[in-house]
């Protein structure tokens, strides 16, 4: 199994500590005036999404995790699990229970790709694309000249997320959703 010294620390790397596989969130080396060099390295657990911050001497080294990213369609859910499809062809398929899912569930859209990764060959965690594109199902109508400077209004999307919207937003338009942050780009032509 590979393993990565404190000098190939990087944010995004993914490295088993005490068993469980992590990813490293903030890699800082430190040069004190006295003593020896240190990383004070903050740390994701995949599994329990619990942060930890450790610090590893200079010349220390982790396990690298066996753990895979893919990209998957998401195909449907049964109410218990998330069915995910590879899209390399092999039309694979794997459960995600909503441990997995968490957040991701409110920009999840049949059909989209997803980055899934697998730890043991199950999906550990979910991760949506930067933005997505959904359709407002319900928001109250936008009355013309209702404001000068432009208020907001909360609208529900096809998944059942709410997003504050400006008020020229209508029902059945699609929208550009930042996942990052949950809020509103841009309305989507339709073509």
């Amino acid at each position: 199994m590979a393993s990565y010294s404190t000098n190939e620390f990087r944010s995004g790397l993914k490295v088993l500590l005490e068993n469980e596989p992590c990813v490293i969130l903030e890699n800082e080396f430190v040069k004190p005036g006295k003593g020896q060099a240190f990383n004070r390295v903050k740390l994701r657990n995949l599994n329990s999404g619990r942060v930890w911050e450790r610090t590893f001497k200079s010349g220390e080294s982790l396990e690298a995790a066996d753990v895979v990213d893919k990209e998957m369609e998401y195909l449907y859910t049964d109410g218990e699990f998330w069915h995910f499809m590879l899209t390399d062809g092999s039309y694979e398929q794997y459960a995600a229970d909503k441990k997995a899912v968490g957040d991701t569930i409110n920009w999840l859209k049949e059909q989209d790709v997803y980055e899934v990764t697998l730890y043991n060959n199950a999906p550990i965690t979910v991760s949506p694309p930067n933005f997505v594109e959904l359709e407002v199902v319900e928001t109250d109508p936008g009355l013309k000249g209702d404001t000068a400077q432009g208020g907001s209004k909360p609208a529900t999307l096809s998944t059942g997320a709410v997003v504050k919207v400006p008020l020229f937003v209508n029902q059945g338009e699609i929208l550009k959703i930042d996942t990052r942050t949950g809020d509103y780009v841009s309305r989507v032509s339709n073509k």
